[in-house]
């Protein structure tokens, strides 16, 4: 017998980093490009490419207490819920300023807000930054204390503020989990955009079949 219907195939977490290694501008590249990358007609061919839809939720982190949602889960079903949700980020303002880099809290946060996701076949959240943890439990704390055995978590390490090859160890070694996860690299700031499109389109267009392309 069939299982229950489910929402969607897809709920998917962005988390951005706002610690205090990003700047004003490195703020706006970052969120402009976010809104850019959800746009791409290769991103939404993604995201709509299959009967069912992708749920979206995105937080920006930064120190232990400094995580904030600016958009709550979104059933992407079609354009119009797209383009909606890309528009808000590009109004958004940064909520915090002047904290630094709390990984295991970001991740914290993040298996928190699956908790209140839709029924979806999967769940990835992304981890997107430009530094290692220097504040409160690091990742390792996280996983332990947390649940995120149903949970792939994929990272965007970002060039700049640190040497890129290190970061992307570091992100390999300490933050990304699960079957199948990755790290994408953006070279820095201005390179945020096309890696993010590349991200979305790659784990988006990967999880397009469903268990319900597979159930007798």
């Amino acid at each position: 017998m069939p299982g229950p219907a489910l929402a969607c195939r897809l709920a998917l977490a962005l988390a951005v980093d706002i610690s205090t290694s990003i700047d004003s501008r490195e703020y706006a590249l970052q969120r402009d490009g976010l809104a850019a990358a959800l746009t791409a007609p290769e991103v939404v061919s993604a995201f709509l490419g299959h009967p069912q839809p992708v749920a979206l939720a995105v937080y920006e982190w930064s120190g232990q207490r400094q995580q904030q949602l600016i958009i709550d889960w979104t059933l992407i079903d079609n354009e119009a819920a797209m383009f909606g949700v890309a528009a808000q980020i590009s109004r958004q303002e940064r909520t915090v300023t002047g904290y630094p880099t709390s990984l295991g809290h970001a991740l914290r946060f993040g298996a928190e807000l699956m908790r209140s996701a839709p029924s979806c076949w999967q769940h990835t959240l992304d981890v997107s930054g430009d530094g290692r943890n220097n504040d409160g439990y690091p990742p390792a704390v996280a996983f332990r204390h947390f649940e995120f055995s149903k949970m792939t978590i994929n990272g965007l390490a970002i060039g700049g503020a640190e040497e890129i090859d290190s970061l992307v160890t570091y992100f390999r070694n300490h933050v990304i989990h699960g079957p199948g996860a990755f790290v994408e690299i953006a070279d820095d700031h201005y390179d945020f955009e096309r890696a993010m499109r590349q991200k979305l389109e790659r784990e988006v267009a990967t999880r397009a079949v469903s268990r319900l392309d597979i159930d007798p």
